[in-house]
């Protein structure tokens, strides 16, 4: 409704826009309707104006249309239009009480709304609070996570150290092994070399008997075996103390190399080279059976060398103590004792004489047996040295030779053995991390495979693509990342053998491979990027140009690696 009497009613027709504003403010096309119907300007009885074909239409009009047209003129539609005003009315008193109760519902919101934002405020204030705290908690786990991270990073690179101080303490106890058996078998060299010598001994004792000039040279001959027996002893003397501290060491060190295993969860064993026995316990058991009946013989020979040296010089001292004891008894005192004296000296030196005299006519004769013997001791030694320049000397210089060289091929051995062992270690961890990184199904797969060829015996079979490359190690990651899966593609010659291997898998339910035939593949022509920082990377793995077409089928080897090596 308007209550002045004049209004401005301005229309604006635009391209997009068609507005109505009525005293400069925006009105909608229905409200300018209403406001020219409330003017008397209705669209229902537009006589006002004479429209376009609006005076045809009324002389073509059917009587009913006329009819309906009187009915408009005469006021029908003034009384519903009244009507209407009337329901309007009463709405807009309806609508009145309802903007009254709505103000006083937007009073109740609005303090509903202070009261809720009281409360957001409050829970907010809580929840930043605990937020704080939770930040706080989260920053001290932070840290504690960091201090942990830190500390397992300590762990593993001790880990490392501790494993390869492992590595080389395992080297120098298979090396103080080998020593160790050197040294055994020198002693056991050094055992026999002193039973021939004691046997020597006891050949030379028998042959003694037959007369004191052979006795003499035994004994000679037995002091100096006597004397090397002396020197084989201090050697093994000497020996021992080094082989008893080769075995503390190698007691401390198997201490810290099991302590190292507790710590680092993995056994390892021994392995050393195998000796003449089966066992230590049989190696000690014939050692002290050896050494016991050495020690008898030793015993008997000496005793009976001693004997032999003390008889005479024993026999008449005793003669001289029986004669001063019966004298003693017999009651007489010195009266019969001087001229028993007199006369035993008197024979004495009788005796003496007469002894002299023997030993001067043995000394001749052992001077003429002297020469004899040094005679033919220069011509056994002109026949030994033609003999040993001969054969002893280039037996022996072999000898030494061929110990030597054993020497070498054992320590080398050691070596190889110490290598092999590490080279297996790198092998078995490298094969734990390549099944850490294949997925399950494939993995069970290639496993599968293996044991279906050695089952079956089915031949032509390469393996997967991952074993039948190499590249720099520059290049892992960039493999790893663009061939992903298809590093375990299995290569196979004809498709008639992987088909074959694909029925015994399903039959064995054995996991999932996928092969690449040889006689099926061709290899796709790709033309790569020229340019200077593009490499492909196919042209840098290195493999049997018998697999060029599998490689090439491998759609992630064609890919370029964009950095430059």
């Amino acid at each position: 409704m308007v209550d002045k009497e004049e209004v401005r009613l301005r229309r604006t027709i635009g391209l997009k826009k068609d507005e109505y504003f009525l005293d400069g403010k925006h009105i909608t096309k229905t409200e300018v309707m209403n406001l020219l119907e409330s003017a008397g300007f209705s669209r229902s009885n537009p006589y006002y104006v004479v429209q376009q074909g609006k005076i045809a239409s009324l002389t073509l009009m059917k009587d009913s249309e006329r009819l309906d047209l009187l009915k408009e003129i005469g006021g029908n539609k003034r009384k519903q239009i009244i009507q209407v005003v009337q329901y309007l009315d009463e709405r807009l008193r309806e609508l009145d009480e309802e903007k009254e109760e709505l103000r006083k519902y937007q009073q109740l919101d609005k303090k509903r709304k202070s009261l809720e934002y009281t409360i957001y405020d409050k829970e907010l204030q809580d929840a930043r609070r605990k937020l704080e705290e939770v930040e706080e908690a989260r920053t001290k786990v932070s840290e504690k996570s960091s201090e942990r991270y830190n500390a397992v990073l300590d762990s593993h690179e001790r880990l490392k150290e501790l494993d390869k101080m492992s590595k080389d303490l395992t080297k120098e106890l298979q090396g103080l092994n080998k020593d160790k058996e050197v040294l055994e078998i020198e002693q056991a060299e050094a055992i026999k070399k002193q039973t021939a010598l004691e046997l020597d001994v006891k050949d030379l004792e028998e042959r003694m008997s037959g007369n004191m000039q052979a006795k003499d040279d035994a004994i000679k001959q037995l002091r100096m075996l006597q004397n090397e027996i002396q020197e084989s002893t201090e050697e093994l003397n000497r020996i021992k103390p080094l082989y008893d501290n080769q075995l503390k060491k190698e007691e401390n060190i198997t201490k810290g190399i099991m302590e190292r295993e507790k710590q680092l969860s993995i056994l390892y064993q021994k392995q050393g080279r195998a000796t003449q026995f089966s066992s230590k316990a049989a190696r000690d058991k014939w050692l002290q059976r050896e050494i016991e009946d050495l020690e008898k013989v030793l015993y008997s020979n000496s005793s009976q060398c001693n004997w032999e040296m003390q008889l005479s010089g024993e026999a008449l001292e005793n003669w001289l103590v029986c004669v001063e004891v019966v004298v003693m008894s017999s009651g007489y005192g010195t009266l019969f004792l001087l001229p028993l004296f007199v006369s035993l000296q008197e024979a004495t030196m009788r005796e003496e004489q007469k002894l002299q005299e023997e030993i001067f006519g043995l000394n001749e004769e052992l001077e003429r047996l002297d020469s004899s013997i040094e005679r033919r001791k220069a011509e056994i030694k002109e026949l030994e040295s033609s003999i040993s320049k001969s054969r002893f000397n280039s037996q022996k210089t072999e000898r030494d030779k061929l110990q030597d060289q054993r020497k070498s091929l054992w320590e080398k051995e050691s070596k190889l053995s110490a290598e092999i062992d590490k080279l297996k270690s790198e092998v078995e961890k490298a094969e734990k991390s390549l099944d850490h990184a294949t997925p399950g199904d494939v993995r069970r797969g290639l496993n599968s495979i293996r044991k279906i060829c050695r089952e079956y015996n089915i031949g032509g079979v390469f393996g997967p693509i991952i074993e039948l490359l190499n590249c720099d190690e520059k290049f892992f990651t960039a493999v790893e990342v663009t061939a992903g899966n298809s590093l375990f593609h299995v290569v196979v010659e004809t498709d008639e053998i992987s088909t074959q291997i694909i029925r015994h898998l399903n039959s064995l339910k054995g996991g999932r491979v996928t092969f690449i035939p040889l006689n099926r593949v061709k290899a796709p022509h790709v033309t790569y990027p020229q340019s200077s920082d593009v490499i492909p990377l196919l042209k840098k793995l290195n493999f049997s140009s018998k697999f060029a077409p599998a490689f090439a089928q491998v759609s992630s080897f064609l890919s370029v690696n964009g950095h430059e090596f």
